[in-house]
């Protein structure tokens, strides 16, 4: 039991402190979030909430690599995006206090803090700085979400496959040897992209060809990320 609470984060140590949406928290605040936080633990596989149950919290990601999805009719998910350390999720639901509106399921191992619902209402009511800090977060995904729906509507499948490659590369990395951080199913892909798996199979094999990058099962080394950049005309 102590081995285990000994690898609970502390809110005031956490290493993504600096930068995370709770650095301007006060000190009783923080100490607030420390004691009624629960800390989680969750395996590849392990759905944390789905789209259309009441949740009465929110989760900080402390380690580990999440996917939000929405899923169709058809059943088929579509990513809207990927939490991994110093992200929270769900927490638009909290606020609006309505029924969640996406799923979340774990690809990568990881160690979550949940946090109930009225600890964020009383920060919020009680912390200025703090609610502006979310408000400005949850605008930022609003835009993202928005350019989402822009490439939907506007970029081939090809665009936007090279597209989600460098928006990867941006936001996990690449190792050593040019390999992306992030090991995703040709599946995944394809409900980033928005189309069949099929499609992105084809694409990534022509990519391949086109010496763009190179693929060892679900790894992907990035080998010009400059003719990534000039078919998704991202910075155009």
């Amino acid at each position: 039991m102590k081995q285990q609470e000994n690898q609970i984060p502390l809110c005031a140590k956490c290493s993504f402190d600096s930068e995370g949406i709770f650095r301007n928290l006060t000190a009783e605040e923080t100490d607030i979030l420390n004691f009624e936080k629960d800390f989680r633990q969750y395996k590849r596989g392990d759905v944390l909430y789905q789209e259309g149950n009441r949740i009465s919290g929110f989760f900080c990601i402390n380690n580990g690599i999440i996917k939000v999805f929405k899923t169709g009719l058809d059943g088929k998910e579509q990513i809207i995006r990927f939490a991994k350390k110093g992200d929270i999720i769900a927490y638009r639901s909290v606020l609006s206090n309505e029924l969640a509106c996406t799923s979340a399921k774990v690809i990568e191992d990881c160690q979550v803090c949940f946090i109930p619902s009225e600890i964020l209402i009383s920060f919020i009511k009680s912390n200025s700085t703090f609610a502006l800090d979310l408000i400005r977060l949850a605008c930022q995904e609003l835009g993202e979400a928005n350019s989402f729906i822009t490439d939907i509507a506007q970029k081939t499948v090809r665009e936007r496959l090279a597209e989600v490659l460098l928006l990867l590369v941006n936001d996990f990395g690449l190792d050593n040897d040019k390999y992306l951080k992030i090991s995703l199913t040709r599946e995944e892909l394809a409900n980033i992209v928005g189309t069949a798996t099929e499609s992105v199979i084809r694409l990534l094999s022509e990519f391949k060809s086109d010496r763009l990058v190179e693929l060892n099962g679900r790894k992907i080394r990035i080998l010009d990320s400059k003719g990534l950049e000039k078919i998704s005309n991202v910075y155009n």
